[in-house]
């Protein structure tokens, strides 16, 4: 099976510029409803992931943290706890199953290494509840 039969393009999910401030990071958590973000520099290629959690832990360590503030601050300035590993298209499956058991989106790279989309572990679990439960 080919990892594009999983692959939600990116044209359909929320990410994040790298160049981003941390208020625009915030603003499009909210606006999407995920709780992380893939970060994309300007040419496309996955730099890694931001969360709620890396968010939340930053604006605590800030105590007088304004929203306006955060509008002056570099989202490469929060420090992130771990980013999902990505994969490339070319991949083989079972690089894909030991990825998406650890995180719950796994982005997708082309052979170019540009970001291209993610592959969730709802929709595999969708897939594989399909396959074996709804026959």
């Amino acid at each position: 099976m080919n990892i594009l039969f999983f692959l939600t393009p990116k044209s359909d999910i929320a990410f994040i510029e790298a160049e981003a401030t941390l208020r625009q990071a915030l603003e499009k958590l909210e606006n999407s409803g995920f709780t992380a973000l893939p970060i994309l520099n300007k040419e496309g290629k996955y730099m890694g992931t931001i969360t709620e959690g890396d968010m939340l832990w930053y604006i605590k360590n800030q105590t007088d943290l304004s929203v306006q503030e955060a509008e002056e601050i570099p989202l490469a300035r929060v420090k992130r706890r771990r980013d999902n590993q990505a994969v490339s298209i070319s991949e083989n499956i079972n690089g894909l199953w030991d990825k998406v058991i650890n995180q719950n989106f796994v982005p997708v790279t082309d052979d170019e290494d540009t970001f291209i989309g993610i592959v969730t572990r709802k929709d595999i679990m969708l897939h594989l509840k399909k396959k074996f439960l709804d026959k």
